[in-house]
This record gives structure tokens, sequence and C-alpha cells, in this order.
């Protein structure tokens, strides 16, 4: 009896200190992404786009979950004339999290640029959709008066 308390007691430390080993890595891995992401963020406020790419891309390694990074690393890419990929990782983010509205707005921000005003009205609608359904009307009037303005330049 004495001999089964012992493994019991083995087995609880073990459980503790492998609890608090799960702990201690995922705190650390959250502090190194969160420093990297502000990095990302500080660069690209300072326009150094690729210190910035280069940030947000650690940052997508490490957490390969977070929307947020990659669109925008999409605007850092943008911003370098990277039109192609900024587009792709902008879809991405709308297959991947599709009630997202900033992913649709970014995506028809670059159409706008690329002369496809019908294709960007779709995304637009589509965010303005979203952002009524998520109960945000200040912005969803802007996209209103936007696709405004776009139906009153094409028509």
């Amino acid at each position: 009896m004495l001999e089964n308390l012992q493994i019991a007691d083995i087995f609880a430390i073990v459980a503790v200190i492998s609890s608090v080993a799960l702990l201690g890595y995922f705190a650390v891995k959250t502090l190194i992404t969160s420093n990297r992401f502000q990095k990302g963020v500080n660069l690209y406020q300072q326009k150094d786009y690729q210190g910035a790419e280069a940030a947000f891309r650690q940052v997508i390694n490490i957490n390969s979950t977070n929307d947020v990074v990659r669109l925008l690393l999409g605007d850092v890419l943008k911003e370098q004339g990277k039109i192609e990929a900024a587009t792709a990782l902008f879809q991405e983010v709308i297959q991947r999290s599709p009630k997202n509205p900033d992913a649709y707005l970014r995506l028809a921000n670059i159409l706008m640029q690329q002369n496809q005003p019908e294709a960007a009205k779709a995304n637009l609608q589509q965010a303005k959709d979203l952002l009524q359904k998520q109960r945000q009307p200040e912005r969803a009037t802007k996209i209103t008066q936007l696709l405004e303005k776009i139906s009153a330049k094409s028509s």
C-alpha cells in the first residue's frame, strides 16, 4: 500500500512539472510572438516595409492562425508593389475566415487600383453586409457611401 502511494505521488509530481513546463513554453512563445508583432507594426509605421515583412512572417511561422498578422503582411506587400502576393494573402484570409470584413475591404482596395470596379464592389458589398451583421453600423455606412460614389462614377 505504501508502495502504491509513492507511485501515485511520483505521477502527481510528474504531472505538475509537465504542466508547469508546458505553461512556461506557451508563455515564452506568446512573449516572442508579441514582441515580433510589435516590431513589425513599428517597422511598418516607419515605412520599413522589408523589415516589417520579415517580422510579420516570423509571427506567422510561430502562430500560423493569426489572420490580423496576415492582413498586415498583405498591407506591407502592397506597399512594396507585390500586388499579386498581397491579393493572394487577402484571398487566403477570406477563405480561412469568411466573416472577416477587413479582408474584403483590403481586397476591394487592390481591385479598385487594378481598375476592376465590379469585383471591388462585390467585395465592398460583402464587407458591408458583414459589418451590419456584426453591429458596426458606422463602418457599414461609410462603405455604403463609397459604393454610391463608385456607382455614380461608373454610370
